[in-house]
């Protein structure tokens, strides 16, 4: 098979667009644009478009940009957005099986209506691809909790199924191959009434909009949690202690940098009150870890993803 640098030379069924902006992508509405942008029609064409692609091309899956900060250089890269073909959910018993591009909260409600208990998934923004990337959790669980299966498209454009050991999920972390892509994953959740699971997702979406900024531009939190430490000095890997408390402790709700703030609201929330620019964003970011690590000796770690290359203005001489 002939490898193709230039991935406009590539037969393709669905979208490809050179230099296409991002910011419209992403929930913080920042970021310069994309080498390439490529929308596959189905999971044929993507392993198609994969496999002919040079291996020397990088490539970032992005999922509906709730947890990205796209720098204002954009990304040297071709970036692979999954569209409707890959948002199909079905169940099956006490299983569902759900394309990566299925809104969590799609995934939660479909589930609850089969009486299948996934209302955990209902509060976290953005769609299942991402869920399983980040082991996405609230209320006391996770994903890792849920998932029976993954299958992916490889960079090479081979179709497999994970196991979800095979993926080491961690605390908002996994271990996926190189370049691969999450095309669908299979949850299994506990039986309960669809009332009553209706019921609590209402109530959950009834707290997260009393403390969190819900009507802002944001990614959701931005710092994971901290992990604790045992009274014998230990890592203690429970995330008891809150990201938004040690920001609130170094005097940082409500903090701006140009366009950007700590949200006034929820200190852990990073927003876009209009204007800001990626470079707005993550230095207040990294300006909250370095008064966090002066006032308590906690590093904070981001849990917004950052990619891509600063603008002009940011370049190094």
């Amino acid at each position: 098979m002939t490898r193709h640098t230039d991935p406009a030379q590539i037969e393709i069924r669905g979208r490809l667009s050179q230099d296409r902006a991002l910011d419209g992508l992403t929930w913080l509405r920042v970021g310069g644009p994309a080498d390439w942008l490529f929308q596959p029609a189905d999971v044929a064409d993507l392993q198609s478009f994969l496999a002919a692609l040079d291996p020397s091309v990088a490539v970032f899956p992005m999922g509906v940009g709730s947890n990205l900060i796209v720098r204002d250089g954009g990304i040297r890269a071709v970036v692979i957005r999954l569209g409707p073909a890959f948002g199909t959910i079905e169940t099956q018993g006490d299983t569902v099986v759900a394309g990566a591009a299925a809104l969590d909260a799609r995934v939660a409600k479909q589930a609850a209506e089969a009486g299948i208990d996934l209302t955990f998934l209902r509060t976290i923004p953005g769609a299942i691809g991402g869920a399983v990337r980040m082991n996405a959790g609230c209320y006391g669980s996770y994903v890792a909790d849920v998932l029976r299966s993954v299958q992916i498209v490889t960079r090479d454009g081979a179709l497999q199924d994970l196991d979800p050991a095979a993926l080491a999920l961690g605390y908002r972390r996994s271990r996926l191959p190189d370049g691969a892509v999450i095309v669908a994953a299979t949850l299994q959740g506990a039986p309960g009434d669809p009332q009553e699971l209706t019921t609590r997702m209402e109530q959950q979406l009834t707290k997260r909009d009393e403390t969190q900024p819900t009507k802002d531009r944001t990614a959701g939190s931005t710092f994971r949690n901290p992990a604790g430490y045992s009274s014998t000095g230990q890592a203690d890997d429970t995330h008891d202690l809150k990201a938004w408390k040690v920001i609130d402790d170094a005097g940082m709700r409500g903090a701006t940098r140009g366009g950007a703030q700590m949200s006034p609201k929820h200190s852990n929330f990073l927003i876009n009150t209009g204007d800001a620019t990626a470079a707005d964003l993550e230095g207040l970011g990294e300006e909250v870890r370095k008064k966090v690590y002066e006032a308590s000796g906690i590093q904070l770690e981001w849990e917004v993803l950052r990619i891509g290359e600063p603008g002009p203005a940011q370049s190094k001489s």
